[in-house]
């Protein structure tokens, strides 16, 4: 049984990583522009489509397809930014959810109707490391470096680069950030790409381990705002903890109990931490 758990353990670690980039993207959205994004779900399943047809028909190694995945996925977010956010930016929070979530049922739709709502894998294997008692899948141990290198990347974007700073600025208080000459506009559509890219990004690393659908997203969208909530929302470091204790908790209860429960005992969190802990384990904003 300790082998059990400590497998299931890692297990739960490897794909809390991914959980964390997952949810990243959403809660730097709402970190910037107070913008809860309902579309998130539909571009994390796009992400995982973008995966397969690459990986299908050019024959492209999963994980260099995100680089291109990553691309798509910005350029997908400043069109959805330009197209059904801006214009709401400062309206009522009911006008943004709503635009967001026009979008997601476009995406469904004609996702629905382009690949239908048949399940899709992308047969691609790296074998396994075996470490002790533990064998890890080499595709989960890939994946969990991957979004490990993604946190890395942002954290160092957001700290130590003239947009990621002209983005905690605006974050903190748009209006000051007016006044020092930074173009609000173009920061907040450049959240918004960030925030798609993300999604995509773990939508192409969830489908290397997890058949998918078009209808996928939704559930990666529902552990996206746990997890914001868990981290601290806006704070997309704070994600990555959250995504981690998540995992960690996908990993140890079916271990102890029927998997059933596990919805059941994420979303009691959710609520426990927003009466106890309403900003998080790390705070809001980062």
């Amino acid at each position: 049984m300790p082998a059990q758990v400590l497998t299931s353990v890692v297990d739960g670690l490897m794909l809390g990583f991914v959980y964390g980039v997952a949810a990243m993207g959403m809660t730097l959205i709402w970190g910037v522009m107070r913008v809860i994004n309902l579309s998130h779900g539909p571009l994390i399943a796009l992400g995982m489509f973008g995966t397969y047809f690459l990986f299908t028909g050019l024959g492209l190694n999963p994980y260099l397809g995100l680089l291109l995945i990553a691309v798509v996925g910005l350029v997908a977010g400043f069109v959805i930014y330009g197209v059904a956010v801006h214009r709401v930016i400062n309206a009522p929070y009911l006008s943004s959810l709503l635009a967001t979530f026009a979008v997601s049922m476009m995406i469904i739709g004609v996702g629905t109707a382009a690949l239908s709502t048949s399940p899709f894998n992308v047969d691609f294997s790296l074998g396994s490391v075996a470490a002790g008692p533990l064998t890890i899948p080499g595709t989960r141990l890939m994946a969990a470096f991957a979004a490990v290198l993604v946190a890395g990347l942002l954290y160092l974007f957001l700290y130590r680069t003239k947009p990621g700073k002209a983005i905690r600025a605006v974050s903190n208080n748009r209006g000051a950030a007016e006044l020092m000459g930074i173009p609000s506009s173009r920061v907040l559509a450049l959240s918004f790409g960030i925030g798609t890219m993300l999604a995509g990004l773990a939508g192409g690393l969830i489908a290397t381990f997890f058949p998918f659908t078009i209808l996928s997203g939704e559930t990666y969208q529902l552990k996206s705002f746990v997890i914001g909530v868990l981290g601290g929302l806006g704070n997309p470091i704070g994600a990555l903890v959250g995504g981690l204790v998540l995992g960690l908790l996908e990993g140890i209860i079916p271990a102890f109990m029927p998997v059933s429960w596990v919805p059941v005992i994420e979303f009691a969190l959710f609520v426990l931490v927003l009466l106890i802990r309403p900003t998080g384990l790390l705070g809001g904003r980062a």
